[in-house]
């Protein structure tokens, strides 16, 4: 692992007097609203384009509409209409597009501490629409391109035996990404972009393509394991930002986590869906650019063909002040 030294360990963070436990505000500075991706240097950027050989690119994304039902209910479908002026001309519009949708990227203001709040300190009355506090125009005006690594978990866990069974809520430690880093013969660096692969979005797809799909069962995803060790393991190794294709990076529910706020220990707010999620640590505490639902399936392939687990990936999020999330716009060059 190459890390920058200058910056604390999660360890020390969960030591801090001056602001929560566990929190890396400040450290980027008191102002600041890009989290993890101050990482992401320029310096970053121009080792990572030395990693484009064969210039093929792969894109990131999945439709806009890869969801006829929506997979968050409350998050509804897209209407797409086009139009024309007259039989020469075409324009469009869409209406009811949730930007979190389908393959997207959580800005800043997506989570909140339910005990110490949105990242650094931001005052939450000014997370509204218009208003540019935390909004995912700071990531947009910032850039998100650097050094991109896959993590194919699902393909490991397959070479190990012990594949991954889709209608489970599968958590899975950080040990497997050491393992399945090991395993591929790749090493994380600060500032890198990381994609953690569990097959989830393509499984969806192919049961959805065969109508396999069970309309009355809750949703469940494989994802991380919502705990400590993984929010320290993404932090120190200054991870600028955490992508997976499944619909939380974590595990979904997190029925089985641990982790626990005093505010529903104490009774002051109700337990929720949001109940030991792990965003709540890694998006207000630590800052932490989140992607979900990246389609990762055909650079996986390319990456196990040639045995490259590193290239260079582009995000070009929506320019929307006070934005809470955007499709992803991402991709993969190699």
């Amino acid at each position: 692992m190459n890390r920058d030294a200058s910056f604390p360990r999660y360890s020390e963070l969960l030591n801090r007097t001056d602001a929560p436990p566990g929190s890396s505000w400040g450290i980027f500075g008191a102002a600041d609203e890009l989290g993890t991706l101050n990482f992401l240097t320029p310096e970053h950027r121009k080792q990572a384009a030395g990693l484009v050989a064969s210039g093929n690119t792969h894109s990131l994304d999945l439709p806009l509409d890869a969801f006829p039902k929506p997979l968050i209910s409350h998050r509804g479908s897209l209407e797409h209409n086009v139009f024309g002026l007259n039989e020469f001309h075409r324009d469009d519009r869409i209406d009811n597009l949730f930007p979190q949708a389908t393959s997207q990227i959580d800005g800043l203001r997506h989570f909140g501490n339910p005990d110490y709040g949105f990242y650094n300190d931001a005052d939450a009355n000014k997370l509204i629409a218009g208003d540019p506090t935390l909004g995912i125009q700071r990531f947009a005006e910032h850039g998100i391109a650097g050094r991109g690594v896959l993590l194919d978990v699902a393909r490991y866990l397959e070479h190990t035996g012990e594949p991954l069974d889709f209608s489970q809520p599968r958590a899975i430690p950080v040990n497997v990404l050491d393992a399945t880093a090991e395993y591929q013969g790749v090493s994380l660096m600060s500032g890198d972009i990381l994609m953690v692969r569990f097959g989830w979005v393509g499984h969806r797809l192919e049961q959805q393509h065969l109508n396999a799909l069970d309309d009355g069962a809750p949703l469940v995803s494989v994802g991380l394991e919502p705990s400590h060790a993984t929010a320290e393991w993404l932090w120190d190794h200054q991870v600028a930002l955490a992508a997976a294709d499944n619909v939380a990076l974590e595990a979904w529910p997190a029925s089985g986590s641990k982790l626990t706020v005093q505010a529903e220990i104490d009774g002051k707010l109700a337990a929720s869906s949001h109940t030991g999620m792990l965003h709540r640590i890694l998006i207000p505490l630590l800052g932490l650019a989140i992607g979900e639902l990246w389609y990762l399936d055909e650079l996986a392939q390319a990456c196990h063909d040639d045995k490259r687990y590193d290239c260079m990936v582009v995000a070009n999020p929506l320019r929307l002040p006070g934005g809470v999330g955007s499709p992803s716009n991402a991709m993969a060059i190699r």
